[in-house]
């Protein structure tokens, strides 16, 4: 890795304030349930390596929504049961950044599943299009569809078939796979595509 990127990496990741606070809630929310943890530290650290495909001053947003995107299913948060509009809710109404909550909310193409489990109207409260599309609603979903649920490396159709074989073909997230896949699947291509544009 050339020496920039290797500094970007370092600093999208370490020292920030809001990258180490967003480390300390999703720990004490998370640090518990191994496997989610393990997926939450694998989701950080693929974001830290994508965060060249976006904005300087978004990089540690990016890393901060990456740590963030799953305490909607730590216990103490869950309303819904969904968990990126738990997540979201919960950090709304701790004054965290908007972006955050945003991304949280709309991560790996959650409006699809929020449609079908009548979440639609809940989730406009977090409508502002970047937190859905662009570069950083990209590298989030990016991170997360390319990290495996104990952290691994994954490839993003090797995840999307890990996704339906654990919520089952009768679930929400397989209910609307049609529209959701190809939305993941182009979110990770124009990812791929920045990261090598910066080589």
């Amino acid at each position: 890795m050339p020496d920039l990127q290797q500094r970007e990496l370092r600093d999208a990741v370490t020292g920030h304030p809001l990258v180490e606070a967003a480390f300390g809630l999703a720990h004490d929310l998370l640090g518990g349930l191994s496997s989610r943890w393990r997926h939450t530290r694998g989701v950080a650290h693929r974001a830290a390596t994508a965060a060249a495909a976006v904005p300087q001053t978004d990089r540690p947003v990016l890393v901060a929504a990456a740590w963030l995107h799953d305490i909607g299913y730590a216990q103490p948060l869950r309303r819904s049961g969904f968990h990126p509009l738990d997540g979201a809710w919960h950090l709304q109404e701790h004054s965290w950044p908007e972006p955050l909550a945003g991304l949280v909310a709309h991560h790996s193409a959650a409006r699809f599943v929020a449609a079908v489990r009548g979440l639609a109207g809940p989730l406009r409260a977090f409508s502002a299009p970047r937190f859905a599309r662009g570069p950083l609603a990209d590298a989030l979903t990016y991170a997360d569809q390319t990290t495996g649920p104990d952290g691994q490396v994954m490839a993003v159709e090797d995840r999307l078939a890990e996704m339906l074989r654990r919520h089952g073909p009768d679930s929400p997230n397989a209910r609307v796979h049609p529209q959701r896949a190809p939305a993941i699947r182009a979110a990770v291509l124009r990812i791929e595509q920045r990261l090598r544009a910066r080589r």
